[in-house]
This record gives C-alpha cells, structure tokens and sequence, in this order.
C-alpha cells in the first residue's frame, strides 16, 4: 500500500476578462465543490464528475492510503489574485509538509492558470511540489482540453494526463487515467520517457468540440494510436485567451521507451497540423442567428444558439444582452434564453413576486465596453433557489448553489435569470425554474460548447453567435501583446507580431 498525496487548483485565466478570481470566487466555485482543505475534501467531491474524484475512486480501489491536501475551482475569469493563489498553494504545500513521506503526489489542475505574478500558474504549483517532494517522489496531474501546456508543466510532472472530450464528460475518467499513470510509477520504479510538440496556430474554442471535425477525429486517432504504440497520449487545443508566450496547442506522450514516445507524438502532431483549416467555424450576428433560427419552423427540435463570446466558462461574467436585445427586435416565439447573471434584477423579481409586470433594466454589469443594460416591462414568471443538482452529461452529479434565480418574460421571449456565475450547460439549470427545454422553439445558451453534451441531443440545430462579450470566437480579435513571435492567430490567419 502507498502513501499519496490528492489535492489540486483549477482556474482557466482569460487575461482579456473584466474581473480577475479573487479568494472569494473560490470559496463561491462557480457550480464546482467550494475551497477544500484536509479531510473534507473527499465528502465534498463525492459523486461528482470531476477529475480529483475519478483519482480518488481509482486510487482507493488501488488499496492505497490517501492524504488529502488542498483543492479549489473557480469559474474562468481573468488573473487569479496573488492573495488566491498563495493562500490555496500555501495550504496545499503545508499539508504535504505536514504529511510527511508520501509515495507520490496527485493533482487536478487545469493548464491554463495565469495569476497575478506568474504567468505560468500550473507551473509555478508544480515546481514548488516538486521542490518540497525532491526528485524521487512521482507527481502526476490532470489537465484540462483547454491546458496550455508549458515546458515547465512537462518539467516538473512525471505525467500529465488532459481530457479527451469537450464537452468535458470525461472528467473523472481521466482523472482516473492520471491515477493509475502514478500507481505505474510508484509500482515499477521508473520514470517515464517524455515526448512534447506545440504548434504554430491558434484555434477558437467553438471549434475545438470533440462532437465536430476536426477533433472527433483527431482524438480518436490519438486513441487508436495508443492502442497500437502503448504510448500514453495527450492532446490539448489550448486556452486562446491568455496572453503569454505558451499559449497555444500541444501533445505530450509517455513511454518506457523514448524513440516509441517520440514516434507517437509526431504521429499525431503530424495530424493536428494537417487539420488547421479545417478548425475554421462560421460566426453569426445575433439578429442573423435569431433570423434563422425563426426561418427553421414552429415544429420540432429547438434551434440552440451559443451565445459564445459571453461564456461565463471563458472569462466571461454571464451579463451582456446583445443575443436577448435581438431575440426581442425580431419577436421570436418560444425563445428562452440563459443564464443571465444579474443578482440584482434576480433579487428584484424575488421581492415582486410570480405574476408582476416591472420595470428591468437587465444585465451588462461587468461594462463591455459600448454596451448598456436593457431596459424594459418584464413579467416574473417564475422563481427558484438556484438549488438543485444537475443531470447532464458533464455536469453529473453538480450540486448547484446559483442564489435567487427568476424567469421573466416579455412577448414570446423568456430570460433565465440568476444570481452566481455559471455557464448554461445542463437543462435542470431551466427545469428548476419550471422550463422545459426541448418544448422550446429557440434555446439560447451563455456557453461555447459545453452545452452540446446535454443540448445537442434535442437541438435540430446548432448556431455560434459573436454577440458582445470577452470571450472572443475568434482568437485574431484579442489586442495581443506578449505571443511568441510567429503565431498564428487562427487557422490560416495572420501571424504575431510584436508591437
């Protein structure tokens, strides 16, 4: 039996976002488990899909002794203040101390962290573990798809193990595939061959779903790869939002054998770069979106629109009301849109009461820039808690505390309102509030992909919309300053270039 420590910090950084993660977006988590130090860690991550409890499971049924350290999630945002970090890797780092000798160390991060004072957050962490570990003890960790995954992450990791699904369903499975890389360590007692490739172009994250091509291809490829090689494969499309010298895409493989790790990489890099054209995606104006969506009929399967560039799972707040604005300047029926984050006007609606006509003034808190709230008579259709556990897919198992939520509507359009950051990508998110999805003519969803694992079932069809919002579709729209030098800014697009 061996001794391994499990803890981890899971932030994805939008340097371009309007607010950064403070200690209190992490004790909030944004629908993930709240700040965890010690022994309740393993109560709070139970029965969720999430990469910390997939290790868990997995290193349990292993017959090993677990010591739990520190975790934290928060909902993306720009930079983790260094106050967060240094609180939660400080805690982290004292009960590893604390622990004593440990076999090996597992830890669920998510790659593209960037704080306050570093640019390489996932990096940082690991090189002070490592530090306090010293050379012999095996650390392995999990990654998101969206990882940018930096030379210092494959320095100081023994195995790095990314997710192989966007949207993410596959989350415990592969923090489980993290889990026995370490027990494989820790048993045969020697280190792996490592094997890394970046590229030379960004792609946007609509399309970089593994539901589309060229990524449902691409990962199967991966798959078949290993089966064939025994190399333990990786790839991660990256996070095109943070504004550092690593970001960008990579593959990472480990063997026993260094020319087979190499070989396999290649293999599969060979594949991504023949893709690049094919990553390109069609963006639609809301008012061309909501057109279409209403040219498709009354009957059947809603249309869902992904209102992408306002994801709260990508640094934005949740807030702004381009997509809604249109929904109501073309009178569309049956639409449904959410979730808006606006505590206040949810509070509002609360205080009102189901069947008032009030006076709104909706969303645009966070203050995109030429950009104001919408004004109107709403009615309050129906109201919740915000308390409830989701079902889908990816969000399995997601205990949800989202403060007051509310419907309201006007004309042939309903609003989702609710008080606390989280992106629309379950459908108990709208039953909790008395809205059943696939009964609705147009879905329209603050999400860039994520909602394809629990909406893409029921939608007849699926629209990318660039409405208002920090997330940009388009990675050549970011005002750029620190990529390295000759980087694509998408697919065939132009390349950076300093000043």
């Amino acid at each position: 039996m061996a001794v391994i420590a499990v803890g981890g910090m899971q932030h994805e950084t939008n340097t371009f976002a309007p607010s950064k993660a403070d200690f209190r977006a992490f004790e909030e988590g944004g629908g993930w488990p709240t700040v965890q130090s010690g022994e309740g860690l393993f109560d709070a991550v139970a029965g969720a899909n999430i990469p910390v409890q997939g290790a868990i499971t997995a290193l349990r049924n292993g017959g090993h002794r677990l010591v739990p350290l520190a975790w934290a999630a928060a909902s993306p945002s720009a930079h983790v203040t260094v106050d967060a970090f240094e609180r939660i890797v400080g805690d982290l780092l004292r009960l590893l101390r604390d622990a004593g000798r440990v076999d090996g160390v597992y830890l669920d991060l998510h790659g593209a962290m960037v704080t306050e004072h570093h640019d390489d957050g996932e990096g940082e962490l690991l090189r002070r573990v490592r530090q306090l570990v010293g050379p012999n003890v095996p650390i392995v960790a999990s990654l998101d798809l969206h990882a940018n995954v930096t030379r210092a992450m494959v320095e100081h990791a023994d195995a790095l193990s990314i997710y192989r699904t966007y949207p993410h369903v596959d989350m415990a499975e592969t923090g489980a595939r993290a889990a026995h890389l370490l027990m494989r360590l820790i048993s045969g007692g020697r280190r792996f061959a490592k094997a890394y490739r970046t590229f030379d172009y960004l792609t946007g994250i609509p399309s970089q779903s593994t539901f589309i091509e060229p990524g449902r291809r691409l990962f199967a490829l991966l798959e078949q790869i290993e089966r064939r090689t025994g190399v333990d494969l990786s790839f991660a499309p990256g996070f095109p939002m943070a504004d550092f010298d690593e970001c960008g895409m990579s593959v990472v493989g480990y063997a026993t054998d260094a020319r087979a790790a190499r070989a396999a990489v290649d293999e599969l890099a060979a594949a991504i770069e023949d893709a690049e054209k094919e990553f390109a995606l069609e963006l639609l104006t809301p008012d061309e979106a909501v057109q279409r969506a209403m040219a498709r009929g009354a009957s059947g399967a809603p249309v869902v629109l992904a209102d992408t560039q306002d994801n709260p799972g990508a640094g934005g707040n949740g807030d702004t009301v381009g997509l809604l604005a249109a929904l109501l300047r073309q009178r569309a029926e049956d639409a449904v849109l959410g979730l808006l984050i606006d505590p206040a006007s949810a509070q509002r609606a609360h205080e009102a009461g189901r069947g008032a006509t009030v006076e709104f003034a909706l969303g645009e808190i966070s203050g995109v820039p030429g950009h104001a709230p919408l004004a109107g008579r709403f009615t309050v259709e129906q109201l919740g808690d915000g308390q409830f556990t989701c079902t889908g897919p990816m969000f399995s198992g997601f205990r949800m505390a989202l403060g007051p939520m509310a419907v309201l509507r006007q004309g042939g359009v309903r609003v989702v309102l609710a008080s606390r950051k989280c992106q629309a990508a379950d459908q108990e998110m709208f039953r909790h509030v008395g809205i059943e999805p696939v009964r609705q003519r147009i879905v329209a969803l603050k999400s860039s992909v994520h909602f394809r694992a629990d909406f893409q079932p029921i939608a007849r069809e699926v629209l990318i919309v660039r409405s208002p919002g920090p997330a940009l579709a388009d990675p050549a729209d970011f005002p750029w300053t620190r990529l390295r030098p000759g980087l694509r800014l998408r697919p065939l697009g132009p390349a950076f270039a300093p000043g």
